[in-house]
């Protein structure tokens, strides 16, 4: 069972969507750009019921996996408050007033949404090794997978408007490569934080569904819908949800 490639496939997807910008000339079109993020956001619905919510239910109860998932949501509004980041739809800033440069607040807008799902990843390969099995391992992987179906475009997402805000390519592509970099760093302090305290699995499991629902929609579903052609991120929302339920059952 190897976790270093569980913690690192996410982050492979990122590198490759990110890349994107040295194959696609003149960026992604509106309905593309709608698609792609509508598909991730059915990824981490789907991901955060199959992969998290349910296992947390059947090892523990519904009310620890509804306290877990309010816990998730408060921990990334409060983060969503306090750290400076510009959304790529939005010409308004969030968070805490900063001199930062649009580039460098649009990266942490993405590197934020990424903090849940480098903790997914990491309470997925606990509950693997606490359950043990290549079928538990499997499962895992699922979910690595799933989320790297997601970082693809996502990396794409990012690097695009990088380069369109006067960023060469390269810086695009690194700029977008390390918005991605907290996800394997935060699913080794996840795994570590769950392994230590085992009887917080479930608590934990339902934390990362939460964090992750939050980001899916506050960020993704108001950017997948807004303005014309929002048909067309529903189209990918739902294709996502099935993509992900689809992994999860043929591995898990």
């Amino acid at each position: 069972m190897n976790l270093a490639l569980l913690f690192l496939i996410p982050f492979a997807g990122t590198v490759a969507g990110s890349a994107g910008v040295f194959i696609f000339r003149s960026g992604l079109k509106a309905r593309t750009e709608k698609l792609i993020i509508g598909f991730a956001a059915g990824v981490m619905i789907a991901a955060s019921v199959w992969s998290l919510l349910l296992p947390a239910i059947e090892d523990s109860s519904y009310f620890m996996a509804a306290f877990g998932f309010i816990l998730g949501i408060l921990f990334l509004l409060a983060i969503d408050q306090i750290t400076p980041h510009l959304h790529v739809t939005s010409d308004s800033p969030e968070g805490r007033p900063s001199g930062l440069s649009r580039s460098a607040l649009l990266m942490l807008s993405v590197t934020i949404h990424n903090i849940p799902e480098g903790m997914a990843v990491g309470a997925g390969a606990a509950a693997m090794v606490a359950a043990g099995g290549e079928l538990s391992y499997a499962s895992a992987l699922a979910l690595s997978l799933g989320i790297a179906l997601q970082n693809f475009p996502e990396g794409m997402v990012v690097s695009f408007p990088l380069y369109k805000e006067g960023r060469s390519k390269g810086k695009a592509f690194l700029q977008g490569v390390l918005s991605g970099a907290v996800e394997p760093a935060g699913a080794v302090v996840a795994f570590l934080f769950v392994g230590y305290l085992s009887s917080l699995l479930p608590l934990f499991l339902s934390f990362a569904a939460g964090a992750m629902f939050y980001v899916v929609v506050e960020e993704l579903v108001p950017e997948a819908s807004e303005g014309e052609h929002s048909n067309i991120g529903t189209i990918g929302a739902a294709a996502g949800f099935v993509a992900m339920m689809l992994l999860d059952g043929i591995f898990g």
